[in-house]
This record gives C-alpha cells, structure tokens and sequence, in this order.
C-alpha cells in the first residue's frame, strides 16, 4: 500500500503532469531539460509559498521585487519549509530564489510521487553495466485528474482553481504545454488562455498574484 504523505504540493503535482509515459525512458523530466524542470518546480515551491501566505513580497528598488518570510508563519511541509529557511535568511529575488532552491528538489518530489503511488520506480540495466531508474504511471489516476483540470481550463475556458491556474501557468511558461496535444491542441486560443494564465490573479489575492506571475516569468525567461 502506498504510503500516506498527506496533502500533494504544487511542485509533486506539476513534476507529476511532467511525467511522459512515452518518452524514452519514460520519466519525470519528460521533454524538458533539467534545467528548466529545476526552476519550474521551484516555481511551483515558490508560488505554493505566495498561495499560503507563508512569504510575502519587498521592493528591490530597482522596479523589481523580492520574497521575504512572513514570520512565525512557516509551512508544514517540508519541502516548503526548506525553502521558506532559505529565504528566512533575508529578502531573495525570485531568479536567485529558484536558482537556489530548483537543484535539489526533484529527487525527494519523485520518492513522494513513487511514495504515494502515482509513480511506480524500477530499475533496468543499459550496456550490461549502466543502472538505468525509469518510471511508470502508479495507476492511482491522479495524473490523468490533474491534466483533466488543465485541460478544462485552458481548452475549454474554464475558471479555475488558484493551484489548476498555477500549475497550467508554469507548464505554459517552461515551454512544456505543447507536449500534451491532442488532448490540449496547441491552438491560437490554448495559447492566448495559457498566455492570460501567466499574467492574471485567478482568485488568488493581490500578493500571492504578484509572486505568482513574477515567477512564471522568470521560468520563462530561463527557457
């Protein structure tokens, strides 16, 4: 039975969408580079953050804003409270705070999905001496529920929940949506919704909005 690791974050369930069953070997990463998973899951960490009220935003002086801890206010997770010490330590900006906080993420986000059994992890031999780990879908349907919702919101035009609008926000801004065709074709309106994604609050209040979209931006502007 899988283990119990209570609620998912943002960041287990956007490495979750980025699982690729036909990729070869199938495996979170996907399409995307490692580089560009780093900082999307830092930016689901960062803005999961924003969406509790965990962080708050400061002016840099320069036009731009940096992420301070809102005190006595640090989230259960561990994985969250990781990166809310980081910051505890004093005001970062948000492309320093993903550089930061992306390189080590994916491999305790991977043991949670497999953990939990969205994932199942198995092992195989390359050349004769190369372990090689690969992936397949757990079976659990939680992917298939998460890409629903994506789809809903940015095929469809659904209004969607802060943590569906988030996560189809940082898949449209690490370059990954295209990926999940025929499903979501990858149309002028799927394109111009995931673009609005990007730059809107959906329900989410004025601060949390503001770290969110800074965040999808500076993802992009990794690409």
């Amino acid at each position: 039975m899988p283990a119990d690791h209570g609620a998912s974050t943002l960041a287990e369930d956007l490495l979750l969408l980025l699982f690729q069953p036909d990729s070869a070997p199938p495996g979170p990463a996907g399409a995307t580079g490692e580089s560009t998973l780093a900082h999307a899951l830092a930016g689901a960490v960062l803005t999961e953050l924003g969406l509790g009220r965990h962080v708050r935003t400061v002016p840099d002086g320069v036009g731009a804003i940096r992420l301070e801890v809102v005190a006595q206010h640090p989230p259960a997770d561990d994985i969250l409270r990781h990166a809310w010490d980081y910051l505890a330590r004093g005001p970062r900006g948000i492309p320093a705070a993903l550089d930061a906080i992306g390189p080590d993420l994916r491999d305790p986000l991977v043991d949670r999905l497999v953990g939990r059994g969205d994932l199942r992890r198995s092992h195989r031999t390359a050349l004769g001496v190369v372990d090689v780990e690969t992936f397949e879908d757990g079976g659990s349907g939680r992917r298939e529920r998460l890409l629903a919702a994506v789809r809903e919101t940015v095929v469809e035009g659904a209004r969607p929940q802060p943590r569906i609008a988030a996560l189809a926000a940082l898949l449209s801004a690490s370059g990954t949506l295209p990926q999940y065709g025929p499903g979501i074709p990858w149309t002028a309106a799927v394109v111009a919704r995931a673009k609005k994604l990007e730059q809107e609050s959906w329900g989410a209040t004025a601060t949390a909005a503001a770290i969110a979209r800074t965040v999808t931006a500076a993802v992009a502007g990794h690409l």
